[in-house]
């Protein structure tokens, strides 16, 4: 049966569980899903407990999968971080949601509908998935910062971390090139609360492997060093290409997860394609 059958299940016996949940990782970026297109969103205080390792399930975000907001669209994604925010994408966590969307429905290509608008994916084989996110702005008012700025040359810098790229890709992004390893979790917090973001950033970290290959590792909001980062790798693959220090369109991004390959579009956007794989499935 497909997997989302598991949200029609039942509880067993006679237990108050609430609701029934699936995880999902793509490189170690992990999730739990929640079926809420007929069912209540949850709240803040149960997206916290929910994503607490101690205390929940454990998960880096809450996707909850709702009822579709546009035309086309087979559902829209709410992406609800540790802290009960929501951000409006997520590229690691679409895939995950467009493999259970595949399942449930034997397609092989839909549209997600995010916050950050609508996402095309594509079944790339038994579990590679691609999401095509974008376009990538550089306009300040899109990141958003508080003030203009030339956002290919950020005018700050915390440890290590100096003359960076500010993008949008439905999120916002701080990319910042390095030669050697840095202690992220020391400057990254630094970034992510300067008063120029003011819905905060994510720090990606890059250094350049050679002309087509990145190593990258990613500062998230609410603040945390994750696995993973779909979005962070596009954003750092234009922001590589923007400098000069990367050449064509097909870019590796090497990240602690795993691997991503980021096909980097004429029109501004980009195609993410990874793995991703079944963790679980529970109830909360």
């Amino acid at each position: 049966m497909p997997v989302t059958d598991f949200f029609r299940l039942p509880p067993p016996g006679q237990q108050p569980f609430a609701k029934a949940f699936i995880k999902m990782q793509g490189l170690r970026n992990h999730f739990v899903f929640l079926d809420c297109r007929t069912a209540p969103v949850p709240s803040k205080s149960e997206v916290v407990r929910i994503c607490d390792v101690h205390a929940g399930v454990g998960a880096e975000q809450v996707i909850t999968i709702e009822a579709p907001r546009s035309a086309g669209a087979i559902a829209f994604m709410g992406i609800h971080n540790t802290d009960g925010t929501q951000a409006q994408a997520c590229g690691n966590a679409t895939r995950c949601l467009a493999w259970l969307l595949f399942e449930e429905t034997g397609r092989t290509e839909l549209l997600i509908d995010s916050l950050g608008g609508p996402l095309h994916c594509r079944k790339e084989g038994e579990w590679d998935v691609s999401v095509t996110l974008g376009p990538i702005s550089l306009d300040w008012r899109r990141v958003p910062l508080s003030r203009a700025v030339d956002t290919t040359h950020l005018p700050l810098a915390s440890g290590p971390l100096k003359d960076g790229v500010a993008l949008s890709i439905g999120n916002p992004h701080a990319v910042f090139f390095v030669d050697a390893d840095v202690d992220i979790a020391a400057a990254a917090p630094g970034i992510a609360r300067d008063p120029l973001f003011p819905e905060s950033v994510n720090v990606g970290v890059a250094r350049v492997i050679d002309e087509t290959t990145l190593k990258l590792a990613v500062w998230e909001r609410p603040g945390m060093l994750t696995e993973a980062c779909g979005t962070g790798a596009c954003v750092a693959a234009f922001a590589g290409r923007l400098r000069g220090l990367l050449t064509g369109d097909e870019i590796t991004v090497n990240l602690p997860g795993g691997t991503l390959l980021v096909h980097l579009l004429e029109d501004g956007r980009a195609v993410m394609t990874g793995p991703v794989a079944f963790c679980c499935a529970g109830y909360v």
